[in-house]
């Protein structure tokens, strides 16, 4: 297929067919070990607690016994006991069965048992158990409490469960609130992009002229300050160091370095402002330019939910794939004597494999009659198949798949907005030229032909992204040795690949907007594009500020706009007439309000986001129809008339 981009007729073919062809087998293989995670693995490990025999708790046979109780938890607590665990894999020595709830009461016995810790969820990994307590009391007492005593009145504060409940409760009280005021974030999102087509100037000036009058405000201020302090006898020599900084504030030398910093800073906002006028003007007409791209194609501003889908399957995948990796393997279970002090024990070497589901009821009388206390205890999980020995390796190969596929799904976004947003730049008569269903055609367009290429970059920067988590896992382990030189020499490799990844990033971005334009491989519209921007890099700083500042101050508008008037409804301020809705009846009010925020935020951040890439898109098509065009009839240009006035140019009218 071809079409015709700047007088010219470009012909797609697919592009780095052998980083497609790996990608498609790094996929496979990633779709390979899921399955095996799904054959082996048994999320059951990790969801639910487990009794003495390895029996789930919550689940058939014991699906209304969902807790677990310890008899005796200070046994776990021991440093003999907690170092055997660790290097045995063996569960918590104290006997452990499923209950239908925990005991709110303390009691005594005539046992050695003086006190009860009840847990609600123990979550059991390869290898080695962890018991994590979501509800522990720790209260050591050699005598009995009172009987009125109750473990729960002493819990309430601290129950997590009942936490958890209260915010379901606001959650199911708030939730059409709640929508609304996403809903009331989306279409201030849109209609704040689509103002800016008529805004634009407006806001750009009046934010530079902000920043320009709060500098002088500020000079004003310092030189103020200056003056009324000329006859104080305090200087640095009389104060030295101190880490009260008001005293500071008190020597008159300091606000003449405020004033005189000042001053610089302002002048060169000014000299920077009157050389770069008429960059600005072109900054503020792409601007508007992209508003009206987006208006005409106003189905690209559902895109970034595709985009969030896809990686939600990512993540999805991802974490599901780790659960089942890390839970495969059958449990094993050995003979233990949980006191070996009652009865004649020796014969128990705690290697002695069981099965707790077939021989339990009759196996104290039958196997080991001398040792009351033998138990069939689950102790690990099997690790002697090939399978089972690769799990390490396999997680590994699961995080840089994920990262892989993270990094193309954004990449896919990229290039789809930046075919969409181009074919409306290279349209020569707009509306009118503008191909029909261009979002759709650029989506296929890209997994047809550019497959390859946009695993390639995103190779690239996955790649970079193990790196620096091999640096921050490095960092985390040697952080205890404390020597300098190490974390000097760690600290400059981490930032040294931090902005490597900004800057493949920023790369990356443009060379597939270069290939959504012109259809060639990764490198060559990675050059091609890198090349473009040097020769213009007074441009792009310009734009790229000028679309910072006015993006930013979108965002603090909405998002700041919509979590006020969040405050002021869900805290009772703002009452709606006809509501049964009443603020004083939620528990936690700054919940919803919270929620309104952060999705409001990803709201606001996924519409601008899709206007900053039409932004850089039609900017690249500027620069390219600037350098390859001359405004004659054979090559006119296809930029605005806006554009054209602002850099004294104009398509020559063709001989009759």
């Amino acid at each position: 297929p071809c079409r015709k981009v700047d007088h010219q007729e470009e012909c797609w073919s697919c592009t780095d067919i052998i980083c497609c062809v790996l990608f498609m087998l790094v996929i496979t293989g990633y779709m390979v070990v899921g399955i095996l995670a799904w054959l082996y693995g048994d999320p059951r490990h990790v969801l639910y607690p487990r009794n003495s025999t390895g029996m789930y708790c919550g689940i058939a046979p014991n699906h209304d016994k969902p807790n677990v109780f310890y008899f005796n938890i200070l046994q776990c607590a021991t440093a003999t006991n907690i170092m055997a665990a660790a290097l045995q894999g063996l569960q918590c020595p104290t006997t452990q069965i499923c209950v239908k709830s925990c005991p709110s009461d303390f009691w005594s016995s005539l046992t050695v048992y003086r006190r009860l810790v009840a847990q609600e969820s123990v979550l059991l990994f390869s290898g080695v158990s962890l018991v994590l307590m979501t509800v522990t009391l720790i209260t050591l007492t050699l005598q009995p409490p009172p009987t009125s005593l109750s473990l729960s009145d002493m819990m309430n504060s601290f129950n997590a469960r009942d936490v958890g409940v209260r915010i379901f409760a606001d959650f199911a009280s708030t939730w059409q609130w709640i929508v609304l005021g996403l809903v009331i974030a989306m279409l201030a999102s849109l209609l704040f992009l689509l103002l800016l087509r008529f805004l634009a100037a407006i806001l750009v000036w009046v934010l530079i002229i902000g920043v320009l009058a709060v500098g002088a405000f500020g000079i004003w201020y310092c030189y103020n300050e200056y003056t009324l302090l000329a006859n104080s006898p305090v200087t640095y020599n009389n104060v030295g160091f101190t880490t009260n900084v008001n005293v500071y504030l008190q020597i008159r030398d300091t606000w003449l370095a405020f004033l005189i910093i000042l001053c610089v800073v302002e002048g060169l906002l000014l000299l920077i402002l009157i050389f770069l006028r008429t960059r600005i003007l072109i900054a503020i007409a792409l601007i508007k330019e992209s508003s009206k791209a987006v208006g005409y194609m106003m189905s690209t501003l559902c895109y970034p939910i595709v985009t969030f889908v896809l990686l939600l399957v990512c993540v999805s995948y991802w974490g599901i794939t780790a659960l089942y990796l890390a839970t495969s393997g059958a449990p094993v279970y050995n003979v233990v004597a949980l006191n070996a002090s009652q009865g004649d024990c020796r014969s128990i070497t705690g290697n002695q494999t069981c099965d707790p589901l077939v021989r339990n009821n009759a196996f104290n009388s039958t196997l080991y009659p001398t040792c009351p206390s033998a138990r069939c205890v689950f102790i690990k999980y099997n690790t002697e198949g090939l399978f089972q020995r690769n799990i390490f390796n396999l997680q590994i190969y699961n995080v840089i798949a994920f990262l892989w596929c993270v990094n193309f799904v954004i990449a896919l976004g990229h290039c789809t907005l930046a075919g969409a947003f181009a074919s409306y730049y290279w349209a020569f008569h707009k509306p009118a030229d503008i191909p029909a269903c261009p979002l759709v055609s650029s989506f296929m367009r890209a997994l047809r032909y550019h497959v390859g290429s946009l695993a390639f970059g995103a190779l690239i920067l996955t790649i970079i992204q193990v790196v620096r988590i091999i640096l921050e896992y490095i960092d985390h382990k040697c952080r205890a040795a404390q020597n300098p030189c190490g974390r000097f020499l760690m600290c400059c490799l981490k930032c040294c690949f931090w902005c490597l990844e900004k800057f493949i990033k920023f790369l990356n971005r443009n060379a597939y907007i270069m290939i959504a334009i012109y259809g060639k491989n990764f490198c060559v519209s990675a050059k091609n594009a890198f090349l473009l921007l040097m020769r213009n890099i007074l441009r792009v700083v310009v734009l790229d500020k000028v679309t910072d500042l006015l993006l930013f101050f979108g965002k603090l508008l909405v998002v700041g706009g919509i979590g006020v008037l969040a405050f002021f409804f869900f805290s009772g301020k703002i009452q709606v007439p006809g509501s049964l809705f009443r603020a004083s009846e939620l528990n936690y009010y700054w919940m919803p309000i919270i929620t309104v925020v952060v999705g409001a935020y990803l709201i606001t951040h996924g519409f601008f986001s899709v206007y900053n890439m039409c932004v850089d898109t039609l900017f690249l098509c500027f620069l390219e129809d600037l350098e390859r065009n001359d405004g004659s009839a054979e090559k006119p240009y296809y930029m605005s008339k806006n554009l054209m006035k602002i850099l004294n140019k104009k398509n020559k009218q063709p001989k009759k």
